[in-house]
């Protein structure tokens, strides 16, 4: 076993969170595995104890300082990662919220190198991972944005 992630015994929760403005959406660009480097929304493992919806607004502050209001469910996605003989080294299943921007500037932190606020029309530059896009279409439709 390489960590307390990888190679986990059952799915671990993630927990995402889609905030939106009315032309865009935040993206953070992770810096460790199982998806360094990528572009991805916020969010983080939840902590024992801590409620889903007080794990979203704690990952929101820690990666991007920002705080949001209301809270909606949008959707529920399973990230699994498989290594070079085909063992699961990662699953975590992610259960995203979504939430408008209120006010404030977006600054990395915690295990986010970078933040964005990036164009529906520009997404697919991005290359986000399919359950990223769904869940950032759900936030779109359950918002109205």
């Amino acid at each position: 076993m390489t960590g307390a992630r990888a190679y986990p015994a059952h799915p671990l929760v993630g927990i995402g969170i889609v905030v939106l403005r009315p032309d865009a959406a935040l993206l953070v660009r992770r810096t460790r595995p199982p998806a360094a480097g990528a572009w991805s929304l916020p969010g983080g493992g939840q902590k024992l104890g801590e409620t889903v919806e007080a794990c979203a607004r704690r990952e929101l502050l820690e990666e991007t300082g920002l705080q949001v209001g209301d809270l909606h469910l949008c959707a529920c996605v399973d990230s699994i990662h498989h290594d070079a003989h085909h063992d699961i080294e990662y699953h975590y299943t992610i259960v995203d919220f979504c939430a408008r921007w209120q006010n404030g500037n977006a600054v990395a932190g915690d295990d986010a190198g970078e933040v964005a606020w990036v164009a529906f029309r520009r997404l697919e530059e991005f290359q986000l991972w399919p359950g990223t896009i769904r869940a950032i279409e759900a936030a779109r439709h359950i918002l109205g944005i």
